[in-house]
């Protein structure tokens, strides 16, 4: 008898192999006091298991072969870096000085407060960065414990065509997986923005999180198949299930061999219609993906790592060298500049804000403009930075025209400013919204009238319409792209900016799911931006799709938004070949 259990697809592709369960699980920390004569043997213990952790990354990190992408070994350093952060040593240091207490202890009060830091942040893909911040203690926790059976990192087996499952697993335990021949993997927590989820895109491992009950279900070494499509893992199949699932897998091979062969190929739609593509990015070391992917630029280079694990904010010499650096990269393709999109007890000043409901509260460009100190420098770093190539500066969470006219006056003034200074900075650098909100969807016109692009930040959008958590596993089964009252709004933004005459792009993750790109073609959108393994995906369905014929299907579903009605009309329009 089949079992098919349901997870979020978060990387393409079907495998069919043995099961390899990883039992290891959570990680269970006692507090228990230290003598005081033993306090500092124990900072000597911690320390040594800070040393051990650099030392097991900077292992999997050397076994890489010379031909890995930078992006891929990127996950790697990013949490070598953690490990010099005095957040994640310092302080625990100082804790168990402070508390008499042991090192899993303190450890656990800071991943506590750190995580707590992160949970403000109402960014999806930012607050999903607290994943990393459980891998790297989680990694410590378990050197401290001596707990590291059926860790990744000491598997020296080969695991040929084998299907991973395991309640959650590390970037660098991925990559060290991939290299020991896996074929897909599931894990039980994690979400779609997590590092692992888009290190499995990008090396193109079919996976799925969020697998709940998988390793209470599944024995080891049976066959099971993995869908990354449907987002299901299926075990106790009989052969007529595993031949059907051969032949997707052929299709899916033929698919990938088409998608590599349109990397320099334009998104034009058979009727002709020139449609820009764009990459997400959120460090300067991805603009090597935006290259080999020929996107058209960046319509989304997040500012917020710059702020984030540090005492201070940077200041403006250090984020213009940074956004030149980028600019410089692009080699003239455009890049978007989001300003800082944080909360009010961001990880900057080392203090923290009480807030009932940081989504709703002091943050964005609200803070921003109640916060000079931070928002001036950014201004003044993005347009002396435009003096090195083209720029477009895009403000987020607005939603009254009231901001608006604040953050304006304000980059006239620091324009004013440079000019004084004799400080070079571009006159041509466009000015955006992003339409997050609903009220500023519904004040899109207006928005228009004032601003030299639109942007539809669809994550923040649908989560806001809806009032859901997408990353809340409670109800993220609620987040719906096609709930007609979000449809609505990215129409009514995407025909105000055809009204006024400027550009509208769209930036969240809906702009990167080939489900919708003939419905938002046939809305009007022209310029989207995804991460960058989406990009030939979108292009693919852009270059078989004609817009004229699109139009009226789209406007007879935005007409007919009954119940459930939706996703079948979805599906129609996705197979009509016109």
């Amino acid at each position: 008898m089949s079992l098919a259990l349901s997870g979020i697809g978060v990387s393409r592709g079907i495998a069919i192999g043995k099961a390899h369960i990883i039992l290891r699980g959570t990680v269970e920390v006692l507090e228990s006091a230290i003598p005081e004569p033993l306090v500092e043997d124990e900072v000597v213990r911690f320390l040594k298991a800070v040393n051990c952790a650099r030392q097991q990354l900077e292992d999997i990190r050397g076994r890489l072969p010379e031909n890995t992408r930078v992006d891929i070994a990127g996950f790697i350093d990013t949490h070598l870096l953690m490990l010099d952060d005095a957040t994640l040593v310092t302080t625990p240091v100082d804790l168990i000085r402070e508390h008499g207490c042991n090192a899993e202890w303190a450890l656990k009060l800071q991943r506590d407060a750190v995580v707590d830091v992160f949970e403000q942040i109402d960014d999806a893909y930012l607050r999903t960065r607290r994943d990393d911040v459980d891998h790297v203690i989680n990694r410590l926790q378990r050197i401290l414990l001596d707990d590291e059976q059926d860790d990744a990192y000491n598997a020296g087996v080969p695991l040929d065509n084998a299907i991973v499952l395991a309640y959650d697993l590390t970037p660098a335990e991925t990559v060290l997986l991939e290299h020991q021949g896996i074929s897909a993997f599931a894990t039980e927590c994690g979400g779609p923005l997590s590092h692992t989820a888009i290190l499995a895109r990008s090396m193109q491992i079919p996976a799925l999180v969020g697998t709940h009950g998988l390793r209470r279900y599944i024995r080891d070494g049976e066959t099971v198949i993995l869908d990354g499509l449907q987002g299901i893992l299926i075990a106790g199949t009989d052969e007529r299930v595993l031949d059907h699932y051969r032949n997707r897998q052929q299709l899916e091979q033929q698919r990938q061999l088409e998608l590599t062969r349109l990397t320099d190929t334009p998104a034009i739609t058979r009727d002709g219609k020139c449609i820009t593509l764009m990459a997400n990015i959120e460090l300067p070391e991805d603009i090597d993906a935006v290259s080999r992917e020929s996107a058209s630029g960046v319509g989304l280079y997040r500012t917020e790592f710059l702020f984030m694990n540090r005492s201070a904010p940077p200041d403006e010499e250090e984020q213009y060298d940074c956004y030149v650096s980028v600019i410089e990269a692009l080699r003239g393709k455009p890049l978007t500049i989001r300003t800082l999109d944080m909360g009010a007890d961001k990880p900057v000043d080392g203090s923290s804000r009480s807030c009932s409901n940081p989504a709703l509260g002091l943050r964005a460009i609200r803070l921003c403009l109640k916060d000079h100190s931070l928002f001036k420098p950014q201004l003044r770093a993005i347009l002396r930075a435009s003096a090195h190539g083209p720029v477009r500066l895009m403000v987020p969470m607005l939603s009254n025209t009231q901001e608006l006219h604040q953050v304006l006056s304000l980059i006239n003034d620091t324009r004013n400013a440079l000019q004084r200074e004799s400080l070079a900075f571009s006159p041509d650098v466009k000015i955006g919204a992003m339409i997050e909100v609903p009220a500023a969807a519904l004040s899109a016109s207006e928005f228009a009238s004032h601003m030299d692009f639109l942007s539809i930040g669809t994550n923040d959008l649908i989560q806001y319409t809806l009032a859901i958590d997408r990353i809340d596993d409670e109800v993220n089964y609620l987040y719906d792209p096609l709930h007609p009252a979000v449809l609505k709004l990215i129409k009514m933004t995407i025909d105000a900016g055809a009204a006024a005459g400027i550009p509208v792009s769209m930036c969240g993750e809906m702009a990167g799911d080939t489900r919708y790109t003939r419905l938002l073609l046939g809305m009007g959108l022209n310029e989207f931006s995804m991460h960058h393994t989406a990009l030939q995906e979108v292009k693919r369905v852009i270059n078989t799709s004609t817009i004229t014929s699109l139009i009226p299907l789209v406007q007879e579903l935005l007409n007919n938004t009954k119940a459930g009605r939706i996703p079948g009309r979805i599906e129609s329009l996705n197979r009509n070949k016109r």
